[in-house]
């Protein structure tokens, strides 16, 4: 099973500064969003299990993607975290089906990352907003690397499409100063 692509984006902030501290290294988020035919629209399914078996082809694709954009920037990604926003006639599930660790496998093969991978999904209607929420990709528990990427899709989705957008920072936070697991550890306590 092949999911019809009907458009897909690439959106990057950099950040240099907050509240008056100008950083050595900027914050970097990307967003890679897919935007793909729903091939469920209007009806319900019992048996997801042949769409999430499928998802991974669409992992590949946006993982692609990510690899190279982080590698025009000369930059590597920190945190990462995903979402799914389904048009008004799908369900929710729908997003969840195609965000699934199947789907999610193949872009951790191609940018890394172990932890669990924070998400949200939604129905909404054509530039409904979204707060893609991240965390490290080294363990959830990292405090720093807590932040988002609020986004929307102009014309996105239509009731029978579903947006994916998978969100990757190159650092944590700006001015992150409430404490906890650093990423030094996270690495360290992990090669262990």
């Amino acid at each position: 099973m092949a999911f019809k692509v009907r458009r897909t984006s690439t959106i990057i902030d950099k950040q240099f500064q907050d509240f008056g501290q100008v950083s050595e290294e900027p914050l970097i988020k990307i967003a890679e969003i897919l935007v793909v035919e729903n091939p469920l629209v209007g009806r319900y399914v019992e048996d997801l299990g042949p769409y999430i078996e499928a998802s991974p082809e669409l992992g590949r694709e946006m993982g692609d993607r990510l690899r190279r954009t982080l590698e025009f920037h000369g930059a590597t990604a920190q945190s990462y975290g995903k979402a799914g926003l389904v048009g008004l006639a799908g369900e929710k599930e729908h997003a969840n089906m195609l965000l699934s660790t199947a789907f999610a496998n193949p872009i951790r093969e191609l940018i890394g990352g172990e932890a669990w991978i924070s998400s949200v999904t939604k129905v909404a209607s054509p530039g409904t907003p979204v707060d893609v929420p991240m965390n490290s990709m080294d363990d959830v528990y990292v405090r720093s690397h807590y932040d988002t990427m609020s986004l929307f899709i102009p014309d996105s989705p239509l009731p029978d499409e579903v947006a994916l957008i998978f969100c990757v920072a190159t650092r944590g936070r700006l001015n992150a100063r409430v404490g906890g697991m650093t990423r030094e550890e996270a690495q360290s306590s992990r090669s262990r």
